[in-house]
């Protein structure tokens, strides 16, 4: 089949969509497809990211006035520093990326700018791409038409997209990820993003969401009940490891300590001072925290107590990846939705390592990382934090850590990458033989 996929986030985007859709069409390659990708260009190198099959063939398109300008500059600062730049190829010098709060004078001119965009460009700034795309998209569907198209959302552009490919008469996959009506839509999109939500919910051929949750929200507001499938975030246990040289540049862990690992970015509803908390009484334990953005009470530990604490900046994926793999402990923080999983757990099951959750003590997470006997989970609450890794500590000096649990690959295959893609694939050839 030849598969065309619309995707605004696609690398060298580091975000969890682009990470999923570079995956997914590595994969689908690897099944014996031909795959074509219409994207914007984002400007600068694709870091750390999954290689990607030589044969995709790649539509990258302007972004628009706003994205554009800021992907020409990337592409200045890289040329730049090739012309500096002496390390080998492949291999970094960390942190990638100081460690910041976010406040930053050109952090704010570029919100101000974009958000600006936002205000008259819906779902935002990134709705700047639909005229860039639509033209390409046009060329593609008369030169080269695919057997079937998958249009990867956020930004809901993607799926104004799709539609057009569906009236085009050719079959076509929703992968909605959140829905397009979300609890952070602003208030003056927030009809337009529930037209676009009800439309794609009536014509797309198949939806894929990430979460039964998300699947349940769609039967509730569309009635769409059928032909609705859940694909989660997946992980890559098999994934090339980075140089040894490199994961000990970044973070070389302390045997003597219970190295604790937290990846990802961190937002209002996941709070870390209780953790940060419980570790001012136990020097034995460190937190190490790989991310660009962080809460202040995280930049005031450090600053108070920087032996407890190590702030690695924005990192490569492939070497979060590593660092993930060698960690004593991976954690994670409490979903806003207690009955949803967030993808980053299922990026830690591929790490093969102890997971702690620290959340309500029941919730879906908890659930799931005890159905799969995967780690611990606890309150999120100082006191309970502390008896906790004070177990934990004790446990890894004995060389019991991971007595009782399963760390092992076989029990979370159903979760690779690998393994969802072809769960898209059978949807897939399904939808093109039908048509």
């Amino acid at each position: 089949m030849h598969i065309l996929v619309i995707a605004y986030e696609f690398p060298p985007s580091p975000s969890p969509q682009s990470l999923r859709w570079a995956y997914l069409t590595r994969h689908l390659v690897e099944q014996g497809h031909r795959v074509s990708v219409l994207t914007i260009h984002l400007g600068g190198e694709p870091e750390g990211l999954p290689a990607l099959p030589a044969s995709i063939s790649f539509h990258r398109t302007y972004a628009g006035p706003v994205r554009g300008s800021l992907a020409a500059l990337r592409d200045l600062r890289r040329r730049r520093s090739a012309r500096t730049d002496t390390r080998p190829a492949g291999t970094y010098k960390l942190p990638i990326t100081t460690p910041r709060s976010g406040k930053g004078w050109k952090q704010a001119l570029s919100n101000t700018l974009q958000g600006a965009a936002a205000m008259a460009i819906f779902p935002d700034v990134r709705g700047e791409w639909f005229p860039w795309a639509w033209r390409r998209l046009e060329k593609i569907l008369e030169t080269d038409t695919p057997d079937i198209v998958i249009s990867s959302h956020e930004p809901a552009t993607s799926l104004e997209l799709g539609l057009l490919a569906k009236h085009r008469g050719l079959p076509w996959i929703a992968d909605l990820g959140d829905p397009v009506l979300a609890a952070y839509t602003p208030p003056r999109w927030q009809k337009r993003a529930w037209r676009l939500e009800r439309e794609v919910a009536n014509l797309a051929d198949h939806v894929l969401v990430t979460t039964p949750a998300a699947a349940a929200l769609l039967a509730e507001r569309h009635e769409r009940k059928e032909r609705v499938t859940v694909v989660t975030q997946g992980h890559a246990a098999d994934a090339i490891a980075v140089s040894s040289s490199d994961a000990s540049g970044a973070a070389t862990y302390d045997v003597r300590r219970l190295e604790l690992l937290y990846t990802g970015s961190f937002y209002s509803f996941r709070r870390p001072e209780a953790l940060l908390e419980a570790l001012r009484s136990l020097p034995e334990a460190r937190l190490n925290i790989a991310s660009v953005t962080l809460p202040p009470s995280i930049l005031r530990f450090a600053q108070e107590l920087p032996d407890q604490i190590r702030l690695l900046g924005f990192l490569p994926h492939n070497l979060a990846l590593e660092l993930q793999r060698h960690a004593d402990i991976l954690v994670n923080i409490g979903n806003a939705d207690p009955a949803q999983v967030p993808g980053k757990i299922y990026e830690y099951l591929g790490a093969c390592r102890p997971i702690l959750h620290l959340g309500n003590g029941d919730d879906a997470i908890a659930q799931f990382i005890a159905g799969l006997r995967r780690g611990w989970s606890c309150m999120n609450r100082s006191d309970a934090i502390a008896a906790q890794l004070t177990a934990l500590i004790a446990s890894k000096r004995d060389g019991k850590l991971a007595r009782g649990l399963d760390l092992g690959t076989a029990s979370v295959m159903q979760w690779h990458w690998k393994e969802l893609a072809l769960k898209i694939e059978t949807i897939s050839r399904s939808l093109s033989a039908k048509a």
